[in-house]
């Protein structure tokens, strides 16, 4: 290894105090000098506060000794205000674990206010799923290679029950009290669609099933997932379904559950022309739901055709006319929209 190398792989290390579940402290060496945390060297282990100094401080020494680069930490003692700039670095040295993404989503983290479920697997899968969505088994190594968070895959698979179990109305709970807020204190609008998820697998269950795919899957077994959304994309509600559920069965109940569970009382729902049933309309207008769903001009009869299609194509406009005592049809032209389709 060349000198500059050399010096360049130094420049990556620090010395880390791991706190361990026993209570005991660990010392370690560690290397970040290529985008990954190493362990290069394990100093101790102790409990007591002055042990651990001293193993934090022959950690330093010999990161000094394997390339001098820290014997500036015996010059500064000579002049006191260096010295207290010097121990006020050492005793925030963990922090320098945090990298740019870690410092962010923690405070939105903690700001929209899900610091009060008080788990840390909670937060490390929900920055590893915004920073770099894996699967469970990757997940485990990213956190311990970019954010140096040892989390065992089994741990993981058994938060999963505990989230379902116990913590998933808590959560949801927290997301909807901070949706309502950045909302100005009124949700207003509830935006209703759904997917289908599918599996590799040849069989099912009474849950994972075959059905129509959106992904083109019919062959596999898939879930249908029907997800409530506010302005701006943000969750509010969601529910699996059997994949051979067919998918205009799905809003109702997901919409009246959540305006039980949050009390609503004044919101549009939107949704598209694939949940425009004839029973999804009736369920919603006896209600009170207000609501606006997408329409389809060929489901339209003859008379409601004629009048959109000898409508002017000026782009921007909207057009409206009723068809019920309850309900109105609103068109509107895009020159863009119609280039995309053409």
């Amino acid at each position: 290894m060349g000198a500059s190398q050399k010096n360049h792989y130094l420049c990556g290390m620090f010395v880390r105090k791991k706190k361990n579940k026993s209570g005991s402290t660990t010392v370690v060496v560690i290397d970040k000098s290529r985008g990954n945390f190493k362990p290069v060297k394990t100093l101790g282990t102790s409990s007591n506060a002055d042990v651990i100094n001293n193993l934090f401080m022959d950690g330093l020494e010999w990161v000094s000794g394997y390339g001098g680069q820290l014997d500036l930490f015996r010059c500064m003692e000579e002049e006191e205000q260096e010295l207290k700039t010097t121990e006020f670095v050492l005793s925030n040295i963990e922090n320098i674990l945090l990298n740019g993404a870690q410092i962010l989503l923690d405070h939105v983290f903690n700001q929209i206010g899900f610091d009060v479920i008080n788990d840390e697997i909670l937060k490390g899968l929900v920055i590893a799923r915004l920073c770099q969505p894996l699967s469970k088994s990757a997940t485990v190594d990213y956190l311990k290679s970019h954010f140096d968070d040892d989390i065992e895959l089994h741990r993981i698979y058994r938060y999963l029950d505990k989230l379902y179990n116990t913590q998933q109305e808590k959560i949801q709970q927290i997301s909807v009290e901070h949706t309502r807020k950045i909302l100005g204190g009124k949700i207003g609008l509830v935006f209703y669609d759904v997917t289908t998820l599918y599996f590799e697998c040849d069989y099912g269950d009474e849950l994972r099933c075959a059905g129509f795919s959106k992904d083109g899957k019919h062959k596999h077994p898939q879930v249908v997932l029907g997800l409530l959304v506010s302005t701006g994309g943000y969750p509010l509600a969601y529910s699996l379904f059997s994949g051979s559920q067919y998918e205009g069965y799905t809003m109702i109940p997901i919409v009246e559950d959540f305006v039980k569970r949050f009390e609503l009382d004044d919101f549009v729902v939107v949704s598209d022309s694939g949940l425009m049933s004839k029973k999804n309309i009736a369920m919603l207008e006896s209600g009170g739901y207000k609501y606006i769903i997408g329409a389809r001009i060929k489901s339209e009869n003859a008379e409601i055709k004629s009048w959109i299609l000898s409508l002017p194509k000026n782009d921007g406009s909207f057009y409206e006319t009723a068809k019920s005592d309850k309900c109105r049809l609103i068109v509107g032209y895009s020159d863009s929209r119609a280039k995309k389709d053409a």
